[in-house]
């Protein structure tokens, strides 16, 4: 069953504030922290930006299995309904995912049909999409998140609006990449004219010679060694610093090396990721590969599977802690764990173990390569569990979205 009871409460970066501050307020590292969690207290991931292909695949995703994730954008949890799992439960701190999250749900649940669901979520510049959200969607969505949507800004205009327009444009992701294309063009580059590739050679090529020289630029390499460039990105400064040790030593190298992945390591036809990222939108059907949600063929499934799902604000720590033993089958953390000091680090992996069901399966990803665990995790807990080092080589390899140095798959050994 959905989770709409309303209890939501939109108080500006008290929930990430409590994930993400780790040194003193008046400190420059605590200032800092405290700027990215205000920021954070927005809407910051228009879509996800883990591949959930990937996950689904690591976890073994079937029928019967008890999920818990971090919410984000959503696009993970409609796509892993097209498993038929038997309860997704969807945690996230931040207010404004978890009013995206209840929309989705919504629209996916009472807008008459796939195609509309596409005009919604997949194409830019539908003018009407806030007249469906009045008529289909708003009805059914629980008041705080209606309040959301429906907030008006100084211009007078609702929140809602931004998909009458280009949704993926706004958010902190969204505006980051709008910057991205920004800086590009002052240096004479498009970066949407890898679109134009018909070929991964083609797609090299214009890597190569036309983006991969903006990375080298004196002011680019200034601009991403403050922390502070990356918040756009979702990363406050404790994961800028784990960027750090899987690269040339800066940002830019760091950068340069993800976005060469999206741009090289796989046909555009097959990556709606570089879609977004370059081309500013999602293909069109029959254009090239959708996410699963808005992929027709995926839509009576999880239509059906819908009401399968719950949303929760809450920590995914704290919300463990109030389940059973032995009641979660596959646990997907994204990239939180970077975030996160030893002490926190312990205590989710302390209700991880608690509440894991027999051969249950966890999943996360880093910045940096190598698993954060060893090293910081208490022995009694990191021993209960089988680290898949080649698998999560492969899948690291194979995730399409690129931003992330590793992708990581646990399992729970046999008792």
């Amino acid at each position: 069953m959905t989770d709409v009871s309303g209890e939501l409460v939109f108080r500006r970066g008290k929930k990430v504030g409590k994930a993400v501050y780790q040194n003193r307020p008046l400190s420059k590292a605590g200032l800092s922290e405290r700027f990215f969690a205000l920021l954070f207290s927005g809407l910051v991931y228009p879509q996800i930006w883990e591949d959930p292909e990937v996950d689904m695949e690591a976890m073994q995703l079937g029928e019967g299995h008890r999920v818990v994730t971090i919410a984000s954008g959503g696009c993970n949890i409609l796509a892993y309904l097209t498993r038929s799992p038997v309860r997704i439960d969807a945690v996230d701190l931040n207010a404004a995912h978890i009013a995206l999250n209840r929309m989705k749900l919504a629209a996916v649940r009472h807008l008459p049909s796939q195609a509309d669901l596409f005009r919604f979520f997949g194409e830019a510049g539908v003018e009407h999409n806030s007249h469906a959200y009045d008529r289909f969607i708003a009805p059914n969505l629980d008041a705080t998140s209606r309040s959301y949507w429906e907030r008006r800004n100084w211009r007078g205009r609702r929140r809602i609006a931004t998909f009458d327009a280009n949704f993926y444009k706004t958010g902190l992701l969204g505006l980051f990449i709008a910057a991205g294309h920004g800086v590009a063009r002052l240096y004479g580059v498009d970066p949407a004219g890898i679109m134009s590739s018909r070929t991964r050679e083609e797609q090299r090529r214009f890597f190569d010679e036309r983006i991969a020289p903006v990375f080298e630029r004196r002011m680019l390499r200034w601009v991403t060694s403050r922390r502070s460039s990356l918040f756009g990105l979702g990363i406050p400064p404790a994961q800028y610093d784990s960027l750090l040790t899987s690269g040339d030593g800066s940002m830019a190298g760091v950068l340069k090396d993800r976005l060469e992945k999206l741009a090289c390591d796989f046909p555009l036809a097959n990556n709606y990721f570089a879609w977004q990222a370059f081309a500013r939108r999602y293909p069109r059907p029959g254009e090239a590969e959708l996410p699963a949600y808005l992929d027709q063929a995926n839509y009576a499934t999880i239509r059906d599977n819908v009401g399968r799902v719950a949303i929760h604000h809450a920590n995914f720590t704290e919300h463990l802690a109030a389940r059973e033993a032995a009641s979660v089958d596959r646990f997907v953390l994204l990239d939180a764990q970077d975030w996160m000091s030893d002490l926190q680090l312990n205590a989710l992996w302390a209700e991880i173990t608690r509440t894991a069901a027999p051969e249950a399966r966890v999943i996360f990803r880093t910045a940096a390569e190598p698993s954060l665990l060893p090293g910081r995790l208490s022995p009694a807990l990191l021993d209960q569990w089988s680290y898949d080092e080649a698998n999560s080589r492969d899948f690291t390899a194979r995730d399409r979205s690129a931003i992330y140095g590793g992708f990581h798959l646990y399992v729970k050994k046999p008792a």
